[in-house]
């Protein structure tokens, strides 16, 4: 099927005048979880981040560094796979014409993939969509969120970004990022898998009024709450008329969103001034009601892993596969009837599968979890009303001394993290350095980022703030990111830690707090190597988890969780 599509596709470049043709993983709407991936309908890849060009006679797919093994067996046969960062200015492409669709790339984009000896040319019609159509598409409506779940009127949301366009001295804001429009108007949707994404536009003016990109069947709900007005709603189709009447002379349109099409629609009527979309850090600073329900989300999600934990460590295991586990974890959430959807597909690694950084097991392909195996489960939740993500490392028997050394270190990078003063390590990149300390006194590290951001009931994955070599967004109170350092070894085991935690404000200190509520497996570690503060910070971490969920676990389940406290 995979060829089939490819050989369709290059079938098409002499219409088109082209020699290749890119594909990126993100939609018109640059979700990271798209319902329509285009991507995977013609490489087989199903990681979230990823490019391929494809050539007349030769395929790339472009992945980072989380991805390389899962690339190579989900697309290898079919696909060169080349690493992210060497997809820019890439001698591979010079002086050929590679045709994209404007509707999926940013000028800042294609600017920075492509050199003076690459041609590119911008093809309005979508070539994958003609050759592979995709049957997702949600038709419910938008949905509202009440302020006593978010803890701001959407109202006075809208005047901190009329402050923001005065300031700038421009007449708009054109938002892009449908996360974006959700936090501003407390709007949710069911667009996408994962989240609680409403696929829209927003354009915002500096003084009044404010309109909807987006089909008028999507918002019903929302005019009968009288929350919009139908006047307010612009159908897609209907963008460029509208863009033609406002009067003002400068709009502000978000560098890392707005793509090509809309930009060169823009253009025509304004002058446009490209800024990071001020929303990405407003909505980063959660304030005291969505922490409020963050920590409620995450003892339901504790509730949930605990009882996993307990249950894949205390039962005969001789039939357990990394499907079957997944699944069970899900079975766990869903008895909460709080709980709504995966933040995102579960990681259920057994063995070598755990050192695929994106692993993902299916019915079809899955690996039956041996005694000796360490085994890797990432997962998280959406639920009434917050995101979880978290990753815990488990092991069946006694481990090598090797392996309970490396979790260890990669233990102490974890406690490194959440224990950092952050009046002196007031940014990622600085307490990155922390994260990776432990690994490196023995040479070993790993290919991604220390933490991300996590947003209030909406993408799992969200900016700017995050813990990686190269952030340096100054952490604010408020600010949710997760915690997640790990160690990975090709066809053995993979191992990570995550935590999300969330900065808390105290007599102007602030410092790290844990949402996430679940023990860490104590046969795992090697106790002599961590000093008294780590062993201490180990044993509260373990007490607060215990006297927030002990009263919803069973008799068996609590008799096990005290002994992390002994």
């Amino acid at each position: 099927m995979i060829n089939y599509r490819i050989n369709k596709l290059i079938s098409k470049f002499k219409k088109y005048n082209i020699d290749g043709y890119i594909i990126p993983k993100n939609d018109e709407f640059f979700s990271e979880y798209s319902a329509n991936d285009r991507l995977k309908a013609i490489s087989n890849f199903s990681g979230s981040a990823g490019y391929s060009i494809i050539l007349k006679n030769k395929n790339y797919l472009f992945v980072d560094g989380r991805y390389t093994i899962q690339a190579k067996k989900e697309a290898g046969k079919n696909f060169q796979i080349i690493d992210f960062h060497k997809i820019i200015n890439c001698n591979l492409f010079k002086n050929l014409s590679i045709g994209f669709n404007p509707k999926f790339f940013t000028s800042v984009q294609i600017k920075k993939f492509f050199n003076k000896h690459n041609k590119v040319k911008s093809i309005e019609s979508n070539l994958i969509d003609q050759i592979h159509k995709s049957k997702i598409k949600s038709n419910k409506p938008f949905f509202s969120l009440k302020s006593k779940v978010v803890g701001e009127n959407y109202k006075t949301k809208i005047i901190k970004i009329r402050k923001y366009l005065n300031k700038n001295k421009s007449d708009y804001l054109f938002v892009t990022a449908p996360e974006n429009v959700a936090w501003l108007l407390n709007i949710r949707g069911h667009d996408n898998p994962n989240s609680p994404i409403p696929n829209c536009h927003l354009i915002l003016d500096n003084k009044n009024s404010f309109y909807l990109i987006t089909y008028k069947s999507k918002v019903s709900k929302l005019i009968k709450e009288k929350k919009l007005k139908s006047y307010q709603i612009i159908e897609p189709e209907n963008f460029n008329k509208f863009i033609s009447n406002l009067k003002g002379k400068k709009i502000i349109i978000d560098k890392n969103t707005c793509s090509i099409f809309f930009e060169n629609l823009i253009k025509k009527k304004f002058k446009i001034l490209k800024k990071e979309d001020p929303i990405y850090l407003l909505k980063s600073l959660k304030n005291k009601t969505e922490i409020k329900n963050m920590l409620k989300s995450h003892i339901f999600d504790g509730v949930a892993l605990t009882k996993f934990i307990y249950w894949i460590k205390n039962i005969n295991k001789k039939k357990i596969t990394e499907f079957g586990a997944q699944n069970k974890l899900e079975n766990f959430r869903k008895k909460n009837k709080e709980y709504l959807y995966p933040s995102f597909n579960t990681i259920a690694g057994a063995g070598g599968n755990g050192a695929i950084v994106h692993y993902r097991a299916t019915k079809k392909n899955t690996k039956k979890i041996n005694k000796k195996d360490i085994f890797l489960c990432d997962s998280g939740g959406q639920y009434k009303y917050g995101t979880t993500d978290v990753t815990r490392t488990i092991c069946f028997s006694n481990p090598k001394k090797n392996i309970k050394n490396i979790f260890t270190r990669v233990l102490k990078g974890h406690i490194a993290v959440v224990k950092s003063n952050l009046n002196k390590y007031s940014s990622g990149n600085l307490i990155d350095v922390r994260a990776r300390k432990f690994l490196k006194e023995v040479n070993l590290d790993y290919q991604h980022g220390t933490g991300h951001g996590v947003g209030f009931f909406l993408n799992v994955h969200e900016g700017p703030q995050g813990i990686s070599k190269s952030n340096k967004i100054k952490l604010l109170e408020g600010m949710i990111l997760s915690n997640e350092p790990g160690c990975y070894k090709k066809d053995k085991f993979g191992i990570r830690i995550e935590n999300l935690i969330y900065v808390k404000k105290n007599k102007n200190k602030l410092y790290f707090e844990n949402l996430t509520l679940a023990p860490i497996d104590k046969d795992l570690i090697n106790f002599n190597l961590l000093t008294n503060d780590e062993k201490s910070y180990l044993w509260k971490y373990n007490l607060d988890i215990y006297t927030k969920l002990h009263k919803y676990l069973n008799p068996s389940e609590k008799r096990w969780l005290a002994t992390f406290i002994q």
